[in-house]
């Protein structure tokens, strides 16, 4: 009998429960070994706030994001031996063109000689609204940008430059029974109504992909269609945060009908031409540790609008970052980004990368643990709300940076309170705390980095505390509570002893 049928009959692929991860482990580095109460006291020290605990003693994973947090592939560190460190026109410059022209579209890295300049270079995404926010804060007062989830500090970049920020989530997003592929798709029926009656105060609309603020869930192709036109149609530019755009083509590819049999190249050329530009920290997606880029599409709607800001916004980079052809990022970083890219938007790569999410889960679910469901791209996300349903915790209380501190003191995993305490706000005029509609601690994953064993483990952790959460304290803010920006910032003490939560 012929091999091929043969081995068809003992092992059918659809068969395969398990499947074999499609990279390998190159080198490796061994961790520290930290007690829990070494954590507890370190974690003490800087007031329960993850970002400030030093990374060498988190013994278990790393989930506070994953940003900049890739593991790089042998590839990538080859092309950082190419780089080329000159000041103007480095090697790596024109290599990343071709890539950008190759990945989103021609259109969005022009050459042409008498052209304005439309493609921008960046150390990370947050420089990157930096600077487009700051143009567009010069173009009038009360100024209001529509999302379907800014993120923290894209909502902070927009506050910062005296325009509003406005979330329109999904109302499938606050639907726990729901299981809508598409729970980042933008409000369009809010969209269609906030256009109507304030239309004249929005520059642009910005559609994040895939929607980090809710749950890191993805945007079908037909929102992102619906979206263009009727940003079009009241003559308003459509702007992406594009961080994630491979992973959400995934998306695209497995659950939007009649796009099975498309390629993710295709699929995400095809969502970036209904945009006029688009910022992207390249620290997701371009699988790199740094960098950052800011594009608008040559004879799109940005630029017919707004000719003039080319030139602020080149200037812009030249004055925080340097010159347009590195921008802040050095030529090593170039020449990985430029690989980085054409492994992201690999069908096998990005196969494996979503799927030990869903793995992820599936384990979480397995504990019993409330997520939100479907998971996303990058990251799982542990419900406070349902988390702390019953239980004498409430929204001032900050269940989520209980959590986080004692996953981290207790098992040696760092997670991401994002919720109330991440995305409210506190008014001392009041005393009053204001409320965001989400409320998560994220845990993201890093890619190339951990295995299903790695994030079992977490899953059990939080099954741990999970079964204790009648006796978790609350917190208490004992600085920064009015801050901007406060997570990233702020200093807690849990309101009484957490017994029994080691």
């Amino acid at each position: 009998m012929e091999l091929t049928r043969l081995i068809r009959q003992f092992q059918p692929e659809t068969a395969r429960r398990i499947q074999p991860r499609p990279y390998i482990n190159h080198s490796v580095e061994f961790k520290g070994l930290f007690t829990a109460e070494e954590r507890a006291r370190v974690l003490d020290d800087v007031g329960l706030n993850v970002f400030y605990f030093p990374s060498e003693m988190i013994t278990g994973c790393d989930l506070l994001s994953d940003s900049g947090t890739t593991t790089m592939t042998n590839d990538q560190w080859a092309a950082l031996h190419q780089g080329d460190e000159a000041y103007g026109s480095n090697r790596g410059y024109f290599r990343l063109r071709e890539v950008i022209r190759e990945t989103f579209g021609e259109e969005y890295f022009s050459d042409a000689p008498g052209l304005a300049p439309n493609a921008f270079l960046f150390h990370q995404g947050r420089a990157c609204e930096d600077a487009l926010f700051s143009a567009l804060g010069r173009l009038g007062s009360g100024l209001v940008i529509p999302s379907n989830g800014h993120f923290d500090t894209t909502q902070a970049n927009i506050e910062g430059n005296r325009i509003a920020a406005v979330n329109l989530f999904s109302p499938e997003l606050q639907n726990p029974a729901s299981d809508g592929r598409f729970k980042g798709n933008m409000d369009t029926k809010r969209l269609r109504a906030l256009l109507e009656t304030s239309g004249g105060r929005v520059p642009v609309v910005y559609l994040t992909i895939t929607n980090n603020t809710g749950g890191g869930q993805p945007v079908s192709l037909a929102n992102v269609r619906e979206v263009s036109e009727i940003a079009h149609g009241y003559g308003l530019p459509l702007m992406l945060d594009a961080c994630r755009f491979a992973e959400n083509a995934w998306f695209i590819k497995q659950y939007e009908s009649g796009q099975q049999n498309r390629a993710i190249i295709d699929i995400v050329r095809e969502v970036f031409s209904h945009a006029d530009g688009f910022t992207i920290s390249f620290k997701k997606d371009g699988i790199v540790n740094m960098g950052g880029g800011l594009f608008f599409r040559q004879g799109g709607l940005f630029l017919k609008q707004y000719p003039h800001l080319a030139d602020e916004i080149t200037n812009h980079q030249i004055t925080k970052e340097g010159h347009p052809t590195y921008g802040g990022l050095s030529g090593r970083d170039i020449m990985a980004l430029a690989v980085g890219l054409g492994i992201a938007v690999k069908d096998a790569y990005l196969a494996w990368r979503i799927q030990q999410i869903e793995r992820f889960g599936r384990f979480m679910q397995e504990q019993g643990l409330p997520i939100l469901t479907p998971t996303g791209g990058h990251a799982v996300y542990l419900d406070m709300n349902r988390f702390f349903a019953g239980t004498r915790i409430r929204p001032e209380d900050f269940g989520g940076i209980s959590i986080t501190a004692l996953l981290l003191a207790g098992y040696g995993h760092r997670g991401c309170e994002l919720g109330h305490f991440a995305f409210g706000s506190y008014d001392p005029a009041t005393g009053k705390e204001a409320f965001p509609e989400v409320n998560f601690v994220r845990l993201a994953v890093p890619r190339l980095r951990y295995e299903d064993a790695d994030l079992a483990s977490v899953a059990e952790s939080l099954r741990l505390l999970y079964d204790e959460r009648d006796r978790i304290p609350g917190v208490e803010v004992t600085f920064g509570k009015e801050l901007a920006l406060r997570h990233f910032k702020a200093r807690f003490r849990f309101k009484e002893s957490a017994v029994g939560c080691s």
